[in-house]
């Protein structure tokens, strides 16, 4: 090996050598200095963490006291409850989120960087929260074209859901069932599918139907249940009460009974007319059929 090999393998050797030192030499100074910074460090992370909580509270107060204020003046406009309900659940989603987007800024997070962020994955985005915005507008439609609003009876006809309208919110819409459950509808089902009011109106028409023999008095029959119709006080003598032969079926004479009910009696005087129909026939000696077959045979029975 040439004298000038040696002495650059011998400058390469020094050169690591004090590299190594330096490292040494450092090591338990960096070190030193970060556990002598780290309770400054933990100290003022915390009063941070307890100075975000103490604003949080204070912002959810806040926005407890705009919701309050505006929900007040939308009453005293005259506003629709459901108009209310919606609005409320509107303010309340956007409040939070600006509220959360504050605290996150005060450790940091640049909201620009967020912003661009969430337009570079505008795609991903759009389609993750598409049915969310269907139903946000599913909404604005219930309020704007009033198929519904809170109190009414409504049948809905995607999932044959029915109860009565207790909440129209920002995104979905609450019913209450006749047995005590609670149905929650999304927006945009409510407003792209078909659905029954039951409550438009301020009456409602009953039906029910009354099987009689054969072998029955037809027309005391019809009297009779004329006179249950025309002797309960809830049926709505200003409009047609009927009672009317509606079928010749197999095993009975089918009467249809036909009258009108205020909404708010409708289910009480449907069970009450009914009862009262049946009490009446027995009463009067008119028998309510039953599904029967009668059998005639003809000719020898040939044993096999």
């Amino acid at each position: 090996m040439s004298i000038l090999g040696l002495a650059a393998e011998g400058a390469a050797d020094n050169i690591i050598e004090e590299i190594e030192d330096l490292e040494e030499r450092m090591q338990p100074d960096l070190i030193k200095e970060f556990m002598s910074q780290l309770p400054e460090k933990a100290l003022n992370f915390g009063v941070r963490i307890l100075l975000a909580v103490v604003f949080f509270l204070i912002g959810v107060n806040l926005i407890k006291l705009v919701r309050k204020i505006i929900k007040k003046s939308m009453k005293r406009a005259n506003a629709e409850l459901g108009v209310i309900q919606f609005v409320d659940s509107f303010v309340r989603a956007t409040l939070y989120v600006l509220l959360v987007t504050l605290l996150a800024s005060s450790f940091g997070l640049d909201a620009a960087s967020v912003v661009a962020v969430l337009g570079s994955a505008g795609v991903a985005i759009g389609l993750a929260v598409q049915g969310s915005l269907s139903n946000l507008a599913g909404g604005v439609l219930i309020l704007a074209l009033k198929p519904f609003k809170v109190g009414d009876y409504i049948k809905e006809g995607y999932s044959d859901k029915e109860g009565t309208v207790t909440e129209i919110q920002i995104f979905y819409t609450k019913l209450l069932t006749p047995d005590n459950q609670t149905v929650i509808l999304p927006n945009g089902n409510l407003a792209n599918n078909s659905l029954v009011n039951v409550t438009t109106q301020e009456a409602r028409r009953m039906d029910i139907s009354v099987g009689i023999s054969y072998n029955a008095d037809l027309k005391k029959a019809k009297e009779v249940l004329l006179q249950v119709l025309a002797g309960d006080e809830a049926v709505l003598k200003d409009r047609d009460y009927l009672v009317f032969v509606d079928s010749l079926a197999d095993s009975c004479v089918k009467l249809g009974v036909r009258c009108w009910f205020r909404q708010e009696d409708f289910w009480q005087g449907k069970w009450r007319i009914t009862e009262n129909c049946k009490l009446k026939l027995d009463e009067n000696g008119i028998e309510i059929a039953f599904n029967q077959l009668d059998v005639h045979l003809d000719g020898k029975i040939q044993s096999l």
